[in-house]
């Protein structure tokens, strides 16, 4: 005899910002009980310090390589044109003429400006900061070994050990870099007791996905909306 199967059992519905819910979330809007907490102390770090992976920005590098060799290229053309003798071409003339004739409060010459501004605002903000924000780091067991894991994954280990918790009917987690947010909803069971045991098993899963920075916890645990 076959035991009935609980079609929200295993139901896993990832998101991109590393969010992962169990079951069917239902309308809450009963009184909640809520809690934050700290990170617990992590292992002491033995390979050093690990920090986080540098995306390679290729897709920006090769659009400014290409954009830079194209207008390197044309512009050295006019040049060695104008050399040889033959006229300039018209964009390079009429450029020079707007520039000598437009005034500096122009509303032609501010727009330009700007979005030259935004541009390299935003190129140097490519530059310095490392991106990969789905990858988490590990800790450094070994100098020449780096390890990181992805946000999705470790909110769906973290999902499946608050399943495992008694009165737990539906949970939804979300994985940041700093902070872990699950929100749960009980059916049946005192809340306090409920989140407490979250807490409990949740402090214990994140102490071992084994990340370089612990994040902190915050649980919230909630009844089911009544039908009807």
């Amino acid at each position: 005899m076959t035991e009935p199967h609980d079609p929200d059992d295993g139901t896993r519905r990832p998101s991109p910002d590393g969010a992962v819910e169990h079951g069917d979330v239902l309308a809450l809007d009963q009184s909640a009980s809520s809690a934050a907490y700290d990170p617990a102390p992590g292992k002491e770090r033995t390979g050093g310090h690990a920090g986080r992976f540098w995306s390679g920005r290729r897709i920006p590098a090769g659009i400014v390589a290409l954009v830079t060799l194209g207008a390197c290229g044309l512009l050295l053309y006019d040049v060695s044109a104008v050399r040889a003798g033959h006229p300039a071409m018209q964009w390079r003339r009429s450029l020079a003429d707007e520039l000598a004739h437009r005034r500096l409060d122009d509303v032609w010459v501010l727009t330009g400006a700007s979005v030259a501004a935004a541009l390299g605002l935003w190129l140097l903000l490519l530059a310095l900061t490392p991106g990969l924000r789905d990858l988490l780091p590990m800790r450094r067991e070994q100098p020449d070994v780096r390890a990181a894991l992805d946000r999705t994954a470790a909110a769906m280990v973290l999902r499946d050990r608050a399943v495992e918790v008694a009165g737990v009917q539906s949970v939804r987690v979300r994985m940041g870099r700093g902070k872990v947010g699950v929100r749960a909803v009980s059916h049946f069971r005192e809340l306090d007791d409920v989140r407490a045991d979250l807490d409990t098993a949740l402090s214990t899963g994140i102490g071992e996905l084994g990340l370089a920075r612990q994040p902190s916890l915050s649980v919230h645990v909630r009844r089911p909306a009544k039908k009807g």
